[in-house]
């Protein structure tokens, strides 16, 4: 359930993360951020930054119990 809850954030964080530097046109390097057309909708996601948000939310969590 931990890892749910620390996968949500993640994807919260990045998208939050990745909407405020895709949108001035950066990829900002290694965090690799790319625009992602659904419908008409375009969205921008980093899976870098989802994989980190998601590991240090876990851990957070994990040092809770």
């Amino acid at each position: 359930m931990d890892l749910i809850k620390a996968m949500t954030f993640g994807a919260i964080l990045s998208a939050t993360v990745a909407l405020v530097v895709g949108s001035q046109g950066s990829s900002a390097g290694p965090l690799a951020i790319h625009a992602v057309h659904l419908a008409d909708a375009k969205i921008y996601w980093s899976w870098p930054i989802f994989l980190s948000a998601s590991g240090l939310s876990f851990g957070i969590m994990l040092l809770q119990r």
